[in-house]
């Protein structure tokens, strides 16, 4: 069985609804279709992206068997030059970032953090059905 197409929706920890809403838009180009005090609905990378008001220090990552802090989403790329681009943009924008690393799988990635401590990895080889 084969149900599910994709995922519709990712729920995020946020501080501040309208604050991160604007750095998403800002930042990632996102586009925003809904907001309130409780949340802000979101709209790029073919998905919906609700920013949830949250209790103080929740973040969407988790700690690893070894202790480190995991991301809980990666998005992609088209190719190396457009990592290396995406990164250059970031830094330039005072976004926290990791440095391009090399993790022993094809192509590359790095990571960076949203205004609330969310961390997120960029990896640079696109999916077959974006191609």
């Amino acid at each position: 069985m084969n149900f599910i197409k994709r995922v519709g929706t990712t729920y995020l920890p946020v501080k501040n609804p309208e604050l991160s809403s604007k750095w998403f838009q800002t930042i990632l180009g996102a586009s925003i279709n809904y907001l309130d005090e409780q949340k802000a609905i979101l709209d790029f990378a073919n998905q919906s992206f609700f920013l949830v008001k949250a209790s103080p220090g929740e973040q969407s990552g988790f700690l690893d068997s070894s202790g480190n802090e995991h991301f809980s989403l990666t998005f992609e790329v088209d190719g190396l030059g457009q990592l290396r681009e995406f990164h250059t943009y970031l830094k330039r924008n005072s976004v926290k970032i990791g440095e391009i690393e090399d993790r022993g799988h094809p192509g590359n990635n790095f990571v960076f953090y949203d205004l609330d401590g969310n961390k997120f990895d960029v990896w640079s080889e696109l999916s077959k059905s974006f191609r």
